[in-house]
Order: C-alpha cells, then structure tokens, then sequence
C-alpha cells in the first residue's frame, strides 16, 4: 500500500474518498437510529447523581445499555471492570486466521456527578457522547462486506474522574494496554477541538496544636486555627509571585468544634495546577513551604498528605484534533479559533494520565447554554432536550474521525509519530 492511499472499505474494492465519507454518514444515521435510547440513558443517570466511587446506578444502566444492544450478545461486556463501578464493552469485527492484530479503539465514558449539584459538568453527556460513537463506529463497520484488518471497538466506563482518578487506577491495573487510540468528549460553553488541560496535585492539610479556655487561659493552648489561617493568608500573598499560569485554589474545611476552645486542630484542602508536570513540583514545594511556616508560627505540628493520584496535563495530538475539526465542520460544528484554543480557560483532567499511555483525543463541544460548568445552572443545561442535539452531533464527530484512523493508514502513523513526539518533550 503507497503512502497516502486509503485501505479498502469493501473487501478487495478500493476505496474512494465518497466510499469512506458513505461509510461515515452510515454511522451517523446508526446514531440517529439510537437516539431516543441514548437520551434515555443520559436522562437516568442526569436524574440521579453519585459521587466519585460510587457510581452504582450509572454502571448498572450503561451495562445494561450495552447488554440490550441488538443482535443479543454482539457487545462482550464485563460489569466491574478493575473497580466496582468500571466497566468494559467490546465488540470485534469478524477475524481470519491469518488475519494481524485488531486495531483497539477505545471510547471513554464519565458518569460521576458532584457534591451538591449533581451533573453540574455534564458527565451524563459524556457518557452518552461515548457509548453514542462506539455505536456509530460499530454500525458502519457492520454494514461493510468485509474489512481490510480486524477492529476492535472498546468503551470503558471510567468512574471518579471528579475525585480520585479513575482512570489512572484503571491505567494502574492494564486496562489501557493494548489500545491504539482512545476518544471521548467533554461538554463546555464551546467548541474546541483541544484545551490545554493542565496537571494537578491537590493536598490535605492538618495542623495539631492544644486545647484550651479562650477566656480563661489562653496562652496554654496551640491554636490550630490559627495555623489554618495562616497558611492560607501565606498562599494569598505568594500569588503575586506564582506565574500567571499557575493556579492555587483552597478551603478550610474543620477549624473547631466552639468559640471557648482553643481548636486543637484544624484541616485544609489546596489544590495545585501547573502547565505541565516539570512545573507541578516547583508550585507545589513553594506552597508546602507555606504550610510549615504557618506550623512554625504557631507552635503547632503539620501534617501534609498528598491525594492518591496527580493528574496530568492533557498532550495534543495534532493529527487527532485536525482530524476531528475535519469532521466537525461537516456536520456544522463551529470551533473556536487555534489561538483561542491554546490560551483559553481550562481545568485538570485524569484523561491527562491517559494520553501518557495512548494516543487521543478529548475534545469540547456546546451543548445549547452559555452557562459555566460547576454551577447550578450547568446541571439544568446538561439534563435538558436541547443539548442532545449537540451531544450527538459530537458523538458523530467522534465516530467520523475514528473511521478515519481506521481506514488511512498514513493518519494512524502520524497519530503515532505526533504522541512519541509530544511525550518526548514532556518527560519530567
């Protein structure tokens, strides 16, 4: 096969540009025949929320989901995959034996909610946008007389994306392994092909100090909340040297039981972000430096724990994104311009620790509000009729531009070259 040249869609047929964009509107229209059950399945788990971990109604409807899925037993699916509320579905196209190794394909479901205002980032949505695009891929590939290589087409349920890191625990455990590319989608206010999400370290912090009469003998105590205090007061005034792209963010969360007691002990939570994980550790020492100052302070000991998992910073792959915005455009996706995409907003992700490990793409799309995400106005938007539309029309982006790595050789190559490339420059 030459370079540039398209691998055939009928078995022993060339493949023509027309042949390829037919098979990408079969997919669509495999889509659109869904609809009303992946609304359904949006709905559900939109309708009850669950925290990270926790996730036991959305695995149980996006199990079910595929297990329903005509003809009976066409997706292989495995309920608890690695961690209680994970899951895999598979479905493989028919293989010879001297068929090479299947091409994974791999497609990532969210369902986590957050505390106190459920689905306020629109992980229904992304569930739905994942297991929306595996159809679609499923369906085209389907209605083909044969196929040049073998694919397999893999979604994973991966819960805790909010808390934990559900994805680097399922990293951890070899679910990645094996898979070539993985998509999925986030909703946001825009369209954007690519945002540079940005690693992450969050800590617990707990000061110890001693308790004692606020009126009638303070000065035997240690005030812990005074320590609270002060490192917080000490990251407030290290902003001013922080680089405009670091971020620091944090709350007290236990400063006492009552006003006559001097509080004995006291908890913060801090989350750090940095650009990249070569940055993350400088942030995050000039931080750790405030909280034993503020312990000096105060006669008080410190305790530092850092969460399970840091998060990384999302790599582009140019290839991928391209590719989509190709696809995209088709189907009257509008998306903001490259500059706007590379120095706009952007939050932490643990699909971050994913594209270490595989080639992907995790675009964001609108979904019919310009309400922002983790506010109560988000969760309505994300339940709402209207952002199926944008929902699906994403998902059909997906599936094109998972066709396309299928069938053009040279583009899987260059997805390659660009992840070797961008994880050669990020080694920390």
């Amino acid at each position: 096969m030459r370079p540039g040249e398209e691998r055939p869609v009928e078995g022993g047929a060339c493949a023509s540009v027309s042949d390829l964009e037919l098979l990408k509107l079969r997919a669509a229209e495999c889509i659109d025949a869904a609809a009303e059950r992946l609304g359904a399945l949006s709905r559900s788990i939109w309708s009850e929320p669950e925290l990270a971990y926790e996730e036991h109604h959305a695995h149980g409807v996006l199990t079910r989901f595929f297990q329903s899925e005509t003809p009976a037993g066409s997706w292989t699916v495995q309920p608890h995959y690695q961690l209680a509320t994970a899951f895999r579905a598979e479905w493989g196209s028919p293989r010879g034996w001297a068929a090479p190794r299947p091409l994974h394909l791999g497609f990532l479901c969210e369902y986590d909610a957050l505390p106190g205002i459920g689905h306020a980032c629109g992980h229904n949505l992304i569930a739905e946008v994942g297991a929306a695009a595996a159809l679609g891929v499923k369906g085209a590939l389907e209605s083909l007389a044969g196929l040049p290589l073998p694919v397999k087409v893999i979604v994973l349920g991966t819960p805790a994306e909010e808390d934990g890191g559900g994805k680097i625990d399922l990293i951890e455990a070899g679910a990645f392994k094996n898979l070539d590319v993985v998509f999925m989608a986030h909703p946001s206010q825009e369209n954007a092909a690519y945002l540079p999400d940005v690693a992450e370290h969050d800590v617990t912090v707990k000061y110890y100090g001693k308790a004692s009469h606020a009126a009638a003998y303070p000065w035997e105590g240690l005030n812990a909340l005074d320590a609270a205090v002060l490192a917080y007061n000490n990251l407030s005034v290290l902003r001013q040297q922080l680089k405009p792209t670091w971020r620091v963010h944090g709350i007290i969360k236990n400063g006492g039981v009552k006003p006559n007691i001097i509080p004995s002990y006291s908890e913060l939570i801090y989350y750090f972000r940095a650009p990249s994980m070569k940055e993350l550790p400088v942030l995050t020492k000039k931080a750790e430096d405030c909280f034993r100052a503020a312990a000096l302070a105060t006669g008080c000991t410190v305790e530092i724990n850092g969460g399970a998992h840091d998060y990384y910073n999302v790599l582009p792959n140019k290839s991928l994104w391209k590719t989509y915005v190709e696809n995209g455009k088709k189907l009257g996706i509008d998306f903001i311009s490259e500059d706007a995409m590379f120095n706009g907003p952007s939050g932490s992700t643990d699909f971050g620790n994913v594209s270490f490990v595989v080639p992907g793409i995790h675009p964001y799309f609108y979904i019919g509000s310009n309400a922002l995400n983790h506010t109560e106005q988000y969760t309505e938007a994300a339940g709402s009729q209207e952002a199926q539309f944008y929902t699906l029309r994403t998902a059909k982006a997906l599936a094109m531009t998972a066709l396309d790595v299928i069938f053009k050789p040279e583009l899987l190559e260059r997805i390659r070259e660009d992840f070797k490339l961008k994880l050669q420059e990020e080694q920390f």
